[in-house]
């Protein structure tokens, strides 16, 4: 089994859930450690730790990602935990996920081939954490394709009781100028991050991309929020229509109520 931080692999072998016949190290593979420009895309190792992940330079480059990074845990885990590690891992409360699926990222795979040589292909993370398209044995996620909209974008989250790094709730809002457009992924409430496809083009179609978009009321702003969050945490099925109950649960209320204010908040901090 192949590990990099080790901070998900390492805590399952000791708490016994996994006994792996041997460890493959791929903390000293160099190339994965590191990013480069590559038309118009930031090509970024899997093996990038989030503590250089939360580096200014970095922070210039892709912001939302770099303050993903750097609210993901106390610095032991940041230290060692990687950008590869958390899509492999998947797990729903991983911070730079909502950010790497509202940027539309890829992650570039590469395995075992015919006749002892390499198969390479590009698979993008919303897909892979979605279980939409599968790892094949043998492959690693060696580098993560990031377009650079040299734009506008956020990351915030919410944390809960269980501790206070691991996210409640989380949301990324980007703006795409040049498509006119407003992305946005909600973490943490779901096992994937969620994307709520109509809520952004509602706002996107109210902002005026050639002039002030700081325009937009904030009215519309906190529509905004209400409207991810209840995309994201809908209403429950009220019991004529087979369902249990018509009341949204006090915990899945006040999640909504996270959502939300984290949304409206993202976005205006975007347009700001």
């Amino acid at each position: 089994m192949p590990v990099a931080g080790g901070t998900d692999l390492m805590a399952a072998v000791n708490s016994g859930r996994l006994r792996p016949a041997a460890l493959v190290g791929l903390a000293r593979i160099s190339e994965i450690r590191g990013w480069e420009y590559q038309d118009g895309h930031a090509l970024l190792g899997a093996g990038l730790t989030l503590a250089r992940m939360g580096r200014p330079d970095f922070a210039a480059l892709i912001p939302a990602l770099a303050t993903a990074a750097r609210a993901a845990g106390p610095p032991q885990i940041r230290n060692v935990g990687t950008l590869g590690g958390n899509i492999v891992s998947a797990a729903p409360t991983g911070d730079t996920l909502p950010v790497l699926a509202a940027l539309e990222a890829t992650a570039l795979v590469a395995g075992p081939g015919e006749g002892g040589g390499v198969s390479r292909r590009e698979i993008p993370v919303g897909h892979l954490l979605s279980g939409m398209e599968m790892l094949r044995p043998g492959e690693l996620v060696g580098y993560v394709r990031v377009p650079l909209l040299h734009a506008p974008q956020t990351f915030l989250k919410a944390t809960g009781r269980t501790g206070p790094s691991r996210a409640l709730a989380s949301a990324s809002v980007v703006l795409d100028p040049a498509r006119r457009g407003v992305r946005c992924a909600v973490g943490a409430v779901a096992p994937m991050p969620l994307r709520p496809l109509e809520a952004e083009r509602w706002v996107a179609s109210l902002i005026d991309w050639d002039g002030d978009r700081g325009s937009l009321a904030p009215e519309a702003m906190r529509a905004f929020g209400e409207y991810v969050a209840m995309a994201c945490i809908p209403d429950p099925v009220p019991p004529e229509d087979g369902g249990e109950t018509s009341v949204l649960p006090p915990a899945a209320l006040h999640l909504r109520r996270s959502v939300a204010a984290l949304a409206r908040r993202g976005l205006g901090r975007a347009l700001a």
